[in-house]
């Protein structure tokens, strides 16, 4: 008999991504489908069984084949029932009874968890964690995501919220948070926060920035604008990366000192900024941080980029065994 394989699934507002893996992460087949949102997000499921049974069809594979099936998806999770509820950019209103469809629809065991966890497991096992026990993953995208590897399982808590790095308080009297509370990181150092602290500083800048004139010329600016600008040297623009670092290096640093993983990786679309970035993120880490943690905790930046997450997916599977 050939060697078992899993199935990664990577559930996103726009796009489903799968992959079929061999037990040591290597990804063998890849492909994706569109994220069907209508009708109260009805088809999401129907569709993900029916791409996985015609894909092990066209390569006369079976169901016996695989270990399992493990999927990230936006929501809140029930890791036993298998069920997600809330997951509002798929439509998902009403809990959604995932693993008892999949399994019934493919023949295939099947397990589940959070986008950002996932992202967290694939960063870990095949990307800059080099697989290590402790590792904390960050997501910088529109929102601030993470998600925590301890002693080589994720963490979850008692509501499932472990890993909500991006609703850190980190200034207080900061800007408002959609979480309802004030200074949250991600109101911060999301992209869109990176905007909301240019928009910010530029109102006391006085000196010459072309940040500053796109600002108030009404120009749409993104955060990587921001980076490209900064990495130019325009004054405000290095204010503004210098002033979202001291945040993130502080966060990191709180995590760090609580933590101590042998890896705090960096990803989602900020992280793109890339060494300019990491770098200043370390100068304020190091400033939080007490010796022992400031040595043997590296930030890094991820590796993995769009496949963490079914790399990560596919990773849950192989727990179907234990």
């Amino acid at each position: 008999m050939a060697e078992e394989k899993i199935i990664g699934i990577d559930l996103g507002g726009t796009t489903v991504k799968f992959a079929i893996l061999t037990t040591q992460g290597e990804i063998q087949q890849k492909w994706s489908i569109q994220t069907n949102i209508l009708d109260e997000g009805s088809h999401i499921v129907p569709d993900i069984v029916e791409s996985i049974n015609h894909r092990l069809n066209l390569y006369n594979m079976q169901a016996e084949d695989f270990i399992g099936i493990g999927m990230g998806t936006p929501g809140s999770v029930d890791r036993k029932k298998g069920t997600v509820i809330g997951a509002y950019n798929l439509n998902w209103k009403t809990t959604q009874p995932v693993k008892e469809q999949i399994e019934k629809g493919t023949g295939i065991p099947f397990t589940l968890d959070n986008d950002a966890n996932v992202a967290a497991l694939g960063e870990r096992w095949k990307g800059a964690g080099d697989n290590e026990p402790d590792v904390v993953f960050i997501t910088l995208g529109t929102g601030v995501g993470g998600g925590i590897v301890m002693e080589g399982d994720l963490l979850h808590g008692a509501a499932g919220c472990a890993g909500e790095i991006g609703h850190i308080t980190v200034d207080p009297d900061g800007f408002e948070c959609t979480c309802g509370k004030k200074g949250c990181l991600e109101t911060i150092v999301s992209a869109t926060g990176i905007v909301r602290v240019a928009r910010k500083l530029s109102e006391e800048y006085a000196g010459a920035s072309e940040l500053k004139q796109l600002l108030d010329s009404g120009e749409e600016v993104t955060s990587k604008d921001v980076f490209e600008l900064a990495e130019e040297e325009d004054q405000l623009a290095m204010m503004v990366v210098d002033n979202i670092c001291y945040y993130l290096g502080l966060a990191c640093g709180n995590i760090g000192n609580l933590l101590n993983p042998s890896s705090l990786i960096l990803g989602g679309g900020v992280s793109a900024a890339g060494e300019f970035l990491r770098s200043k993120v370390v100068a304020y880490f190091k400033q939080f941080t007490f010796p022992q943690v400031t040595e043997s905790t590296r930030i890094k930046l991820a590796q993995l980029g769009n496949d963490a997450g079914i790399i990560g997916a596919a990773s849950l599977a192989l727990k179907l065994e234990e």
